[in-house]
């Protein structure tokens, strides 16, 4: 290799890595009404890349979020599918360039638990937002594991301090006895829920080094103005809020609920600050926290089967690690088409893992072994799109019409990498699903195939139904609504569901559909992957089949 090339490399290398360097790439993890679609865009806001929140005072007066795109989510006021934001954040009195932020807002509905999981295997880290006065909730405790298992760090932000809830320390205790989780306080309020007069910021010793006090505005719609105040200062201004807060952190700090980089990167214990995003209080205290403490992006692994598939292979070879530094690669997370009714285009979430991105550039889909061309690459800010030339580790990219990829997808430049797939929810959730007009089955068959390889829902086939009267499997029934909405909205087709007698589902084999076909209660279906899958009226009626054929494979559905 000359010299000059041998530059050029070390000098590329060194470009990813410091590029690498500055991204934040993060999910907003909670229980329905949380407030995440309303922090992510407080968080937007106060990044300077939105002029006003998209939530403001008054249910009359309330305004869709960026983030929530889809017809039902702004009806609902929930957030039914993940979607991606990208911006540029610079803390206070930072130097050199900006962080780039890459936040994931997820679906809050328990429902949709699979599309949640999806966004988890694409981030670094994840923000669990707790409402004051709920506390943690069954859909905050399951993603919390979820996290725990990915070995995501997180940052917990308890949200709604504005409005009357639990005691703080009463919620700090609850977290380390649900989940095992440390809170490691941060920001701490000064007032009680209810009365949020602002945040003492503590140093690493635990004890109050300022008192950040936030001023109203209308409605919440613009940045909260602070004002600044030493402890000293602060015990004039609030008198027994400030003491009270005090002591508090005080209790905590005797008792080692301290920051510690290396316990929080480990799942141990977790950075906590109170906030309100309705109000913007708190808000860029979390944004500061998540570019100082939250980790950039790092290495992964490829899926061992693949790699010991390939040992034996002539010219196989596959990397066991993808560096930051290293070639391109990147893992399609979400596919979603109809986001915008101007493209009708079906556009594939990609996470970049390693190298750079650039746009037109022929890469490889490890699945197929197929090359194809990156021509249209885009950067997304909720339902707005803009063309990427370029992009780095941890970057969020959609690539448009991108046919051949599905979630857990790997795509790669230079030597081969193939990441681990992306695991199936087992679904709970039964429905027979047809076009409500005959002629409309062509539309029918085409949106049925575009919205299954986006994992809405799960399609089963077998020939006694038939392909015009399949059944779609779900975690939750809210999903049937989407698929049914989806279909309308985007192929103009009217579809009719029907309940079938069906609770549960078990992976089966060739050898063993046969007999069990013929039990009572028990149907087989073909998924659009080739699995073949066993429906189960019961769980009762699968412990009765599972007794009475042992040889017979049942394999439950579940989530690596």
């Amino acid at each position: 290799m000359s010299d000059s090339a041998s530059n050029s490399s070390a000098s590329s290398v060194a470009e990813v890595r410091s590029e690498a360097h500055r991204r934040r790439t993060f999910a907003v993890i909670a229980h329905p009404d949380a407030g995440k679609s309303t922090l992510t865009e407080a968080l937007a806001l106060h990044a300077h890349v939105i002029t006003e929140a998209g939530a403001v005072h008054g249910k009359a007066g309330r305004k869709a979020t960026v983030s929530d795109w889809m017809e039902m989510e702004k009806d609902r006021g929930i957030s039914v599918a993940s979607s991606a934001l990208q911006f540029e954040y610079a803390p206070e009195g930072h130097e050199g360039a900006p962080y780039m932020i890459n936040l994931v807002d997820t679906p809050g509905h328990a429902d949709f638990s699979e599309d949640t999981y999806r966004v988890l295997t694409a981030v670094d880290a994840a923000v669990m937002l707790v409402d004051g006065a709920k506390g943690l909730e069954p859909q905050t405790l399951k993603l919390f594991r979820v996290c725990k298992a990915r070995g995501l760090p997180i940052i917990t932000v308890i949200n709604k301090w504005d409005r009357p809830g639990k005691e703080p320390l009463e919620l700090v205790d609850e977290i380390v006895t649900e989940i095992g989780l440390q809170p490691t306080p941060l920001y701490w309020p000064v007032g009680e829920a209810g009365d949020f007069r602002g945040l003492a910021r503590l140093d690493d010793e635990g004890e109050p080094a300022e008192y950040i006090r936030f001023l109203r505005t209308a409605g919440g719609s613009s940045i909260a103005p602070e004002e600044h105040f030493t402890p000293d200062e602060a015990r004039t201004e609030e008198d027994g809020a400030w003491e009270t807060a005090a002591e508090e952190v005080e209790l905590l700090a005797a008792d080692g609920a301290l920051h510690d980089q290396e316990l929080f990167l480990d799942c141990t214990t977790s950075p906590l600050i109170f906030a309100s995003a309705m109000l913007n209080f708190g808000v860029h205290q979390i944004l500061d926290t998540l570019c100082a403490l939250a980790p950039e992006p790092g290495s992964r692994d490829s899926d061992p089967k693949v790699i010991e598939a390939a040992s034996g292979a002539a010219g196989g070879a596959v990397d066991d690690v993808r560096e930051v530094s290293d070639a391109f690669s990147g893992v399609v997370f979400k596919v979603q088409a109809g986001m915008d009714t101007n493209h009708r285009d079906k556009l594939a979430f990609m996470r970049i893992v390693s190298g750079r991105f650039e746009r037109g550039m022929q890469v490889t889909h490890a699945q197929s072994g197929r090359s194809f061309s990156t021509k249209y690459a885009l950067t997304v800010f909720g339902r707005d799109r803009t063309t990427v030339e370029d992009a780095y580790p941890g970057d969020i990219v959609g690539l448009v019409n991108a046919g051949s990829l599905a979630p857990g997808d790997t795509i790669y430049a230079g030597r081969k990498v193939q990441f681990r797939p992306m695991p199936q929810f087992a679904p709970e959730s039964f429905r027979t699903l047809r076009a409500k007009t005959l002629g409309k089955y062509k539309q029918f068959r085409k949106a049925l195939d575009q919205l299954d390889s986006e994992g809405v829902v799960q399609i089963l086939r077998n020939d006694a139904r038939g392909d015009a009267n399949p059944v779609m499997a779900a975690v939750g029934p809210m999903q049937f609504e989407v698929m049914q909405a989806r279909m309308l909205a985007e192929y103009n087709v009217e579809t009719i569901t029907e309940p079938i007698p069906y609770s549960v589902a078990r992976r089966t084999d060739v050898d063993s559909a046969g007999e069990l076909g013929r039990q009572r209660g028990v149907e087989i279906f073909t998924r659009s992957d080739g699995e073949l899958i066993a429906l189960f009226g019961d769980k009762w009626k699968l412990a009765f089949v599972e007794k009475e054929h042992p040889e017979l494979t049942m394999e439950p559905l579940v989530a690596d």
